[in-house]
């Protein structure tokens, strides 16, 4: 459904330095910059992070996420140690196994440092 996931950023230095880190920490590669924006790929998925385009600041969307597939806890809880580590902020629940009533899952939520919220996630066993 999905071509690619864009979100916005006020520095990408300290953009670099937290998508790389949880990038590497599942396994994928560091980005490449391209100037203005930078471009991550992963599992066929392609993942930027830009400037914006109109010259505005960037800002979050409120009550938005973007969810990564992750093949275990282990991975997971690594990816979420790697972003805090990174300059990103622990947000929701501890990384942990959620019943959501239709199904069980492995969550784990960070904010980038422009607030942006991701979501490691994975069926629990």
């Amino acid at each position: 459904m999905f071509t690619h996931v864009v979100v916005g950023s006020n520095d990408l230095a300290k953009s670099k330095a937290f998508y790389d880190a949880i990038f590497t920490a599942i396994g994928g590669s560091a980005g490449a910059d391209m100037g203005t924006r930078l471009a991550y790929g992963h599992k066929g998925g392609n993942f930027m992070v830009t400037t914006p385009i109109n010259g505005e600041p960037a800002c979050h969307a409120n009550g938005g996420t973007i969810g990564f597939a992750m093949d275990s806890n282990e991975q997971a809880q690594a990816w979420h140690d790697a972003g805090v580590a990174a300059g990103g902020t622990s947000c929701e629940n501890p990384p942990g196994v959620r019943d959501l009533g239709f199904a069980k899952l492995y969550l784990a939520y960070l904010r980038d440092p422009d607030g942006n919220k991701l979501c490691a996630m994975l069926p629990a066993a």
